[in-house]
C-alpha cells in the first residue's frame, strides 16, 4: 500500500490507491470516518460486480448515519477486505491503512478517471481537512 500522499480522492470522500499490480485499493478518508463516527457495519459490493466511476456500490453505517460508498473508478470488484467485514471499526482506527475493496480498472479508462480525482492537498482544502 502506498502513502496517503499518493492517493487520489473523490468528492464523495473515497480514496483510491493505484498499486504496482494495476489494481486500485479503495477506502474512505479520515474526514469521512470522522463525520460518520463509530463505524458499526459495512455492506460491501459483490465480488465480480462491474462498477462505474461515481456509482454508489456499498454502504457504511455508524451510530450516527448510513453513507453510500461510491466507486472512485470504473472496473470490476475483485477483492473484499474480510477484516473490515468482521471488525468495521478498523475504518475509524486507520482510515488510510484499511482498504474496503479492490477494483480491477476498466481497460483504457484508468488514466482519465484518476485525473478526475483530487490529490491529498486539494482534497483536504475541499473537505475541510
Amino acid at each position: 500500500m502506498n502513502s496517503q500522499d499518493t492517493f487520489k480522492f473523490a468528492e464523495t470522500h473515497e480514496w483510491a490507491d493505484l498499486e504496482n499490480d494495476g489494481l486500485v485499493w479503495v477506502g474512505i478518508s479520515n474526514h469521512a470516518q470522522e463525520a460518520l463516527g463509530d463505524v458499526m457495519f459495512f455492506q460491501a459490493p459483490k465480488l465480480g460486480q462491474q462498477v462505474k466511476q461515481g456509482e454508489a456500490i456499498a454502504v457504511i453505517e455508524s451510530v450516527k448515519a448510513a453513507s453510500d460508498i461510491h466507486a472512485p473508478i470504473s472496473g470490476e470488484i475483485i477483492a473484499l477486505n474480510e477484516a473490515v467485514d468482521a471488525s468495521p471499526e478498523l475504518v475509524n482506527e486507520k482510515p488510510y491503512s484499511v482498504w474496503l475493496f479492490k477494483i480491477k480498472p476498466q481497460e483504457g479508462a484508468l488514466a482519465s478517471e484518476l485525473d478526475q480525482l483530487m490529490d491529498l492537498d486539494k482534497y483536504n482544502s475541499t473537505a475541510g481537512g
